[in-house]
């Protein structure tokens, strides 16, 4: 498979967890990959250790539109995004406050990163998606439909994003659109979500990888998935 001819996935939030472990098996199954990150050198070491490539690393604020209009350009020059995946996220805080005594500015960095960007960067790269029949993976949180104390910002940030998925869905019949809890992980924001707690019996993220490619090679109608749930019927299987 050539880099003229693998289909090209776009990944934000790409240096460490989740986002890291799906870049690497991605990549080992000839994917070429746009990867996103906020910092330049996390970013350059996840991109060391894959397989193949091109693999064009951009680092940036995905809040920030410059940044994002790179990461499309990138992927036209690669020859055009198959794939988006939505990973970066911020919790805002850590600890997080309650509603009560979030601020303004974190709660507004809060929506600016995990709801406006993402769907901004959706539209940015759907010219090169509706062509390929393409598939946007937006990374959602049990915390988008439970009611956690001081999870409020965050949450309804997810909750936020869950809905212009489906609604995203709605008017894109040519794009597969998901949004996915990917359960628990043993990540460095779920470490923050928890400051001073063991979080060591939380699986890896590398546990979560197969339910999110189910999602991007398969061809499961648009809709919110639980990855807990896709693995369950991938066991099955």
């Amino acid at each position: 498979m050539t880099a003229q001819t693998a289909p090209v996935a776009v990944i934000t939030g790409a240096s460490q967890g989740l986002g890291r472990a799906l870049a690497h098996e991605l990549a080992g199954r000839g994917w070429s990959l746009v990867l996103d990150a906020q910092h330049e050198v996390a970013l350059a070491d996840a991109v060391r250790d894959l397989p193949g490539g091109p693999h064009p690393a951009i680092a940036g604020d995905v809040a920030d539109p410059a940044h994002r209009r790179d990461l499309v350009d990138v992927a036209a020059e690669l020859g055009g995004a198959t794939a988006l995946v939505n990973n970066a996220s911020t919790l805002g805080a850590s600890p997080q406050p309650t509603l009560a005594e979030l601020d303004t500015t974190t709660y507004l960095r809060i929506l600016q990163v995990n709801l406006v960007a993402p769907m901004a960067l959706t539209a940015a790269l759907l010219p090169q998606l509706r062509v390929r029949n393409g598939v946007v993976v937006n990374l959602s949180s049990d915390a988008a439909v439970e009611a956690y104390e001081t999870w409020g910002g965050y949450g309804s940030s997810k909750a936020g994003l869950d809905h212009a998925t489906r609604v995203l869905a709605a008017e894109e019949p040519t794009v597969r659109v998901y949004a996915v809890d990917p359960g628990d992980m043993r990540t460095r924001m779920h470490q923050d979500a928890f400051p001073g707690e063991d979080i060591s019996d939380r699986p890896e993220p590398t546990v979560a990888v197969p339910a999110l490619l189910r999602l991007l090679e398969g061809q499961l109608p648009s809709g919110r998935y639980r990855a807990s749930e896709l693995l369950k019927e991938l066991a099955s299987a």
